[in-house]
């Protein structure tokens, strides 16, 4: 708990609230978008800047304590809170500022890709976000940041160019390739492991219309669905970003009325180069297999992004498993027809993103991203309202994964890892572990930030 001198202090040292057990406000406070969480923090603070933070984490280290950072606060696992623990939560930290000259933007780590898309779009400018808008920039960027542009722009944080970082004794540190280059390494890949970063500054590119949108074919056609992409992204131009996926066929105008709660598997397509040559893009995906519904044509790119929102809201139960994989066997095939079809939910997903591309331009050890020799991330994406069907759809999303990780690598991208998976640490780092644990023993050698996959653990 945070003592009564200590939350004095804090109440006195930052412009955000400070929301401890006895506060009324606490139950909201505590709250994380997955509402299987149920933790008590010591305390929230409400950070609205930098200064709020440096206060918060001085505060936590004069009280022994653990820091939760909340940045979206879409950790599948909690890791923007944690019972005992102080959580930074950057919520309020929404500030933007485009450069359209240098085709660089600053935000803060409380923003959300929705936020950042919105301020980069104005300037006709975009860089590598994920699927969903309400995710937080902080926590896809410092993960990977796999989205529609990876193909073509590389991960989120093959993006970055500079963060501002808190470090665990309450300092503030500039990262870039010129200062402190071994933590900016270490930021693009190693998660939040290193301290708190309040700003992130990214590289843009000119992008501000594409032609996108889902294409939904029988269940029974998945397997070839599946073998024409998984040969087709080989070498597809790289303006197509694409992913393969699992859906029950929600209530929307161009999916045929009989056919809403069908399960049915999905290409979702971004093309990013110019209009008219999008048909010819498309047409190997389109001709996978007879398509049952699609909506696919021309949008602003951050109507793509933010698409499938609604079926993922705030409150709903979340548990996740993830592999990478260098290709799609007929095993792991065979896999995904035994299980896919499963799919409990029409919150619950399976995707097959595709990180090659300008991902395998970058060397191994450039960044802390482990896995650029895989071609595939995938995620079984266990989402649900109901907590009595807990024990189900985890037994689900558990036996899928069973059933595909002897077709994959080891490890699993660090975003879409569950609370579970500590013991495979190691593996969803991959190649550039045993750096990042010398990297964690410098800047945070007393694991002050060890709420997330933890490298001293």
């Amino acid at each position: 708990m945070v003592s009564e001198k200590v939350a004095a202090e804090l109440r006195s040292s930052v412009r955000g609230d400070v929301v401890l057990p006895q506060d009324g406000g606490y139950d909201a406070a505590r709250k994380v978008y997955n509402a299987m969480i149920d933790k008590r923090p010591a305390a929230v603070v409400r950070c609205t800047g930098a200064a709020d933070v440096i206060a918060a984490v001085r505060a936590a280290r004069a009280e022994g304590l653990s820091v939760a950072i909340r940045g979206g606060g879409h950790s599948v696992p909690g890791f923007g809170t944690a019972d005992g623990a102080l959580v930074i939560d950057m919520a309020r930290m929404k500030g933007i500022r485009v450069d359209p000259s240098s085709k660089r933007v600053r935000a803060e780590g409380g923003c959300t890709w929705g936020d950042f898309n919105h301020a980069t779009h104005a300037f006709g400018l975009a860089a590598t976000g994920g699927i969903i808008s309400t995710t937080g920039i902080a926590g896809l960027t410092l993960g990977g940041g796999i989205g529609y542009l990876t193909r073509g722009a590389g991960l989120s944080l093959d993006n970055l160019v500079s963060a501002d970082v808190v470090l665990a004794d309450g300092t503030f540190a500039a990262a870039s390739v010129d200062r402190n280059a071994d933590l900016f390494w270490a930021l693009r890949g190693g998660g939040g492991n290193f301290g708190v970063v309040t700003s992130f500054e990214f590289a843009l590119r000119p992008l501000k219309n594409v032609v996108a949108g889902p294409m939904f074919f029988e269940a029974d056609d998945a397997p070839q669905v599946m073998r024409a992409y998984d040969a087709y992204i080989e070498s597809a131009p790289r303006e197509l970003g694409a992913f393969f996926a699992w859906q029950i066929a929600p209530p929307l105008p161009f999916i045929p009325e009989d056919r809403h709660g069908d399960t049915l598997c999905a290409l979702v397509a971004c093309w990013t180069g110019a209009p008219g040559d999008a048909d010819q893009a498309l047409a190997p995906l389109r001709d996978a297999a007879p398509i049952v519904a699609q909506a696919v044509g021309p949008m602003p790119y951050p109507a793509i992004n933010s698409a499938f929102d609604g079926l993922v809201p705030p409150g709903l139960q979340h548990y996740w498993k993830a592999v990478f994989a260098k290709g799609l066997s007929d095993g792991a095939i065979e896999a995904h027809m035994q299980h896919g079809q499963k799919v409990p939910v029409v919150n619950s997903t399976v995707h097959i993103y595709p990180i090659n591309g300008a991902v395998h331009d970058v060397a191994p050890d450039a960044t802390a991203f482990g896995h650029r020799d895989a071609k595939y991330a995938m995620v079984i994406a266990g989402m649900w309202p109901d907590p009595a069907q807990n024990e189900a759809n985890i037994r689900w999303v558990r036996e899928y994964y069973k059933a595909l990780a002897p077709h994959a690598e080891e490890g699993g991208y660090i975003n879409f890892a569950a609370a579970d998976d500590t013991d495979r640490v190691r593996a969803n780092f991959g190649r550039n572990y045993d750096r990042l644990r010398e990297v964690k023993t410098k800047y945070d050698p007393g694991n002050v930030f060890r709420h997330n996959q933890n490298l001293a653990a």
